[in-house]
């Protein structure tokens, strides 16, 4: 039985660094093309001939498509990406602002209200004095 298979020998160390390396520069490539394509699309100062423009010529000769955009329009990504993420921030925290507020009422609000629809007739005083008790406990 001497066929069996070492791969410490099959496959030396700089063999596997080689491998690694090829692997992590594909990732890498993956993640720029996929940077661009994102900014391309998330760009406003484009217009749509030019946004099809740089897809097609991106997607035509990738290698050569992706070097140039970050050539000639690299140096604004970071900051339109910057800019999309303190507009999402901004969103965010007016939505909490917003829904935060909304639930930040007090028991005298609460009672002021029911106050109004008691005296519009909306509700009895048996079902005011119900909604009042649950108010205050």
């Amino acid at each position: 039985m001497s066929s069996s298979v070492n791969l410490a020998y099959d496959f030396p160390v700089l063999g596997a660094f080689w491998a690694i390396m090829w692997v992590f520069l594909w990732i890498m490539w993956f993640v720029l093309l996929f940077r661009v394509v994102v900014d391309i699309f998330r760009d406003d100062d484009l217009s749509g001939w030019a946004k099809t423009g740089w897809l097609v010529f991106t997607i035509v000769l990738p290698f050569l498509g992706v070097f140039v955009y970050v050539i000639a329009r690299g140096k604004n990504m970071g900051r339109r990406e910057q800019r999309h993420a303190r507009v999402q921030q901004e969103e965010t925290e007016r939505y909490i602002r917003e829904t935060v507020g909304s639930a930040d009422t007090s028991e005298a609000d609460e009672l002021a209200k029911l106050s109004e629809i008691r005296a519009r007739g909306d509700i009895t005083d048996d079902e005011y004095r119900r909604a009042k008790e649950k108010v205050l406990h």
